[in-house]
């Protein structure tokens, strides 16, 4: 696995050991980075269920300002940390032990793309999206990365859907902030 471009093109990223993190394929992660790419420049990023933080990282990488990684798994944030410090991104980066779901309840911060990409056998984004909407700055993106039996609504609370994309047994659901009048 590695960033596939920006400042750390090239880069090799490690992966948690075992089948608890699923690593998002160098395809989906390009078609979602192409699909979000003008938003990126100066984002401030949240990268929910982080595993290795590659998405994070990718998005760093892409010329987003700052990047939050949360992951409750101690081998998926050893992989982030040595992630982060690889790409040399320290700086723009914070790193949260915490499982997603409390990380969502106890926080205020606004960001202007939140990336999902939580177990596959789990309803954690049908259980997430209704609250996430509380951490979208005007004009967020929330990009979810699902099987594509998880069937999402068009909408929750202040996000809808933007667009779907589906990858062979990958699916990517892209939701923006509704803009108020």
């Amino acid at each position: 696995m590695r960033v596939i471009t920006g400042s750390a093109r090239g880069r090799k990223l490690v992966t948690p050991e075992g089948f608890d993190t699923r690593p998002t394929t160098d395809m989906v992660k390009e078609a979602i980075f192409s699909a979000i790419q003008f938003e990126l420049p100066g984002a401030k990023v949240l990268d929910l269920f982080a595993g290795s933080g590659q998405l994070g990282i990718e998005a760093l990488s892409r010329g987003a300002s700052e990047c939050v990684f949360v992951d409750n798994s101690a081998a998926a944030l050893n992989c982030i940390r040595q992630n982060i410090k690889t790409t040399g991104f320290e700086a723009n980066s914070k790193v949260f032990p915490i499982d997603s779901f409390a990380y969502v309840r106890s926080q205020s911060d606004k960001f202007d793309i939140i990336l999902l990409d939580p177990p596959y056998s789990e309803e954690a984004l049908q259980k997430l999206l209704p609250d996430i909407s509380k951490l979208c700055s005007e004009n967020a993106l929330v990009i979810c990365e699902h099987d594509p039996k998880c069937e999402l609504c068009d909408s929750y609370n202040s996000i809808v859907i933007k667009k779907r994309y589906k990858y062979g047994k990958i699916s990517v659901s892209i939701y923006k902030t509704q803009i108020k009048d």
